[in-house]
């Protein structure tokens, strides 16, 4: 048994199973050299494995009852006790290598995490996490379904996704209620240079902030309530989950025109 109780506000779901763990660092692909970050290393059973491939990995860890146990089971590792969420990354890329992220991510903030991701993606090139096998579906899920939805627009639009594998729930201490999965983020997509990326991501959430609405009560019930769309090219009477990215970016373009007041 591992030594600790896990903490719930800390979202801690050990992962125990070494196959799961190999076959998750297999998909990461650490090389000698890389700028490896690890979110929530736990008691190291990720780290372990990325250390006997690498010897350099920063991990980041907010529960400070384990830091000398994590500092004794690897003298290399460089650990910051701190919430990820307050971390600045460029701190991290302060050596100019593009960072590397892994982790089996707390599922309560999972969203928090890949949009601050986002949000400083120059600094970022790849991301491979265990998260809650919903949230997973809703990301690579397409327009129609009933999963599609804010993640899925803005990470595909701005990064490549690959679905990878299921994790039982099993597999975990304590079990969660759920199961899980395995994604591989990759932040090298070019985008519209036209596009104000804050604006892309505003019209998004407010697009499906009514999602059983149509997009004209969404948008007038938003940040976006003074902006008459009539005029925007996009058929209103239709909901978010209608829309793909491309008609997303429509309604952006628009809104960066100015030519939208009631």
């Amino acid at each position: 048994m591992l030594k600790g109780r896990p903490i719930k506000r800390f979202g801690q779901n050990y992962l125990v199973d070494k196959n799961i763990i190999r076959k998750l660092v297999d998909e990461f692909d650490p090389k000698q050299g890389e700028n490896i970050i690890e979110i929530g290393p736990g008691h190291g059973s990720i780290t372990e494995e990325l250390f006997a491939r690498v010897d350099k990995v920063t991990a980041v860890e907010i529960d400070k009852r384990i830091n000398e146990e994590l500092n004794e089971k690897f003298p290399k590792i460089n650990l910051i006790n701190k919430d990820f969420l307050k971390i600045d990354l460029a701190q991290l890329a302060k050596h100019g290598a593009r960072l590397r992220f892994i982790g089996n991510v707390p599922f309560n903030i999972t969203s928090q995490i890949i949009f601050k991701l986002l949000e400083d993606r120059q600094l970022v090139d790849d991301a491979v996490f265990i998260i809650q096998y919903e949230v997973a579906q809703r990301i690579v899920s397409g327009k129609g379904s009933k999963d599609y939805g804010i993640l899925s627009v803005v990470l595909n639009y701005f990064a490549d996704i690959k679905y990878c594998f299921k994790i039982s729930r099993s597999v975990f201490y304590p079990k969660p209620k759920v199961d899980s999965s395995v994604i591989h983020i990759r932040f090298n997509k070019e985008q519209n240079s036209a596009i104000d990326d804050r604006l892309f991501i505003k019209v998004v959430k407010a697009s499906f902030g009514n999602r059983r609405k149509t997009l004209k009560n969404s948008l007038s019930n938003s940040i976006f309530g003074n902006c008459d769309f009539e005029n925007s090219g996009i058929n209103l009477s239709k909901r978010a989950e209608e829309l793909n990215i491309e008609e997303f970016l429509t309604l952006t373009k628009f809104l960066s025109t100015g030519d939208y007041a009631k």
